[in-house]
């Protein structure tokens, strides 16, 4: 399995629009960081996990041809608000992308994007599949994916686990139960905002508390503000097993 962070910023990103502070001003790449999501191969499938704002350019950038599916965490317009652009994907590949999520994601989409969806269809509009899966494990194809269900302050969102490796973005509150499909991950991903708590997001602090509770081989933080510093500088806090996701970093699994 081979994983790129496509992006590991926050929903306004970092830099942040008319912000100076050192690390939105910071010369160094790591410091750059597009909206969040992942891009995973895997047994022949590409996934994407989330389409935000930064689609288009994380495509790009990573030169990604093909793409399988798209597995959606939640409706945030930070994580679907890419999602027109899953018709160079139809164009290419000659064929519908098929959309994984919960159903009120769906209807979500359903209704943001209600051109895709409506029967007056016009040439161009993206193709998609809609799946709607609940918090039990599902296949795409021989590719097995085990929902893990999390809470975004009041707001359900998924994680996801595909084999050794586990996804967790925008929570803030993981039930034992749902704690436990994470034991025997050889890596996390996990968000840690900021250092400061916060209302919907896990601080740096309370995810190396779930990280040190799992001990996977090795963890990474992403979905990051310019709140919890400069990556150089936070890496240096951080235990052997833990390093900063930063956009473009790829692992293999």
């Amino acid at each position: 399995m081979n994983i790129t962070f496509l992006g590991t910023g926050t929903s306004q990103g970092v830099p942040v629009i008319g912000c100076e502070c050192p690390i939105c001003t910071s010369l160094d790449f790591r410091d750059k960081r597009l909206r969040t999501s992942i891009f995973i191969s895997c047994e022949g499938k590409e996934i994407v996990v989330d389409t935000g704002p930064d689609f288009r350019a994380q495509m790009l950038r990573e030169k990604i041809k093909k793409l399988d599916a798209v597995l959606f965490t939640h409706e945030h317009k930070d994580h679907t608000a890419g999602l027109d652009d899953v018709r160079s994907f139809n164009f290419l590949q000659k064929k519908d992308i098929p959309l994984y999520a919960r159903r009120a994601v769906l209807e979500n989409l359903k209704k943001e994007y209600s051109y895709i969806f409506n029967n007056n269809t016009y040439p161009g509009i993206p193709k998609v599949k809609l799946h709607e899966i609940d918090n039990r494990e599902f296949s795409i194809d021989d590719l097995k994916i085990m929902p893990i269900d999390v809470t975004h302050y009041k707001l359900p969102v998924f994680g996801f686990r595909i084999g050794a490796f586990s996804y967790i973005t925008d929570a803030n509150y993981i039930s034992d139960t749902e704690l436990d499909k994470l034991r025997g991950s050889e890596v996390l991903v996990i968000n840690a905002l900021q250092h400061e708590p916060h209302i919907s997001h896990f601080t740096l602090a309370e995810a190396l508390k779930i990280i040190d509770n799992i001990q996977p081989k090795k963890a990474f933080i992403t979905h990051i503000s310019h709140k919890l510093g400069l990556h150089e500088e936070v890496e240096k806090m951080l235990p052997e097993n833990v390093s900063i996701a930063y956009d473009g970093l790829k692992i293999e699994i």
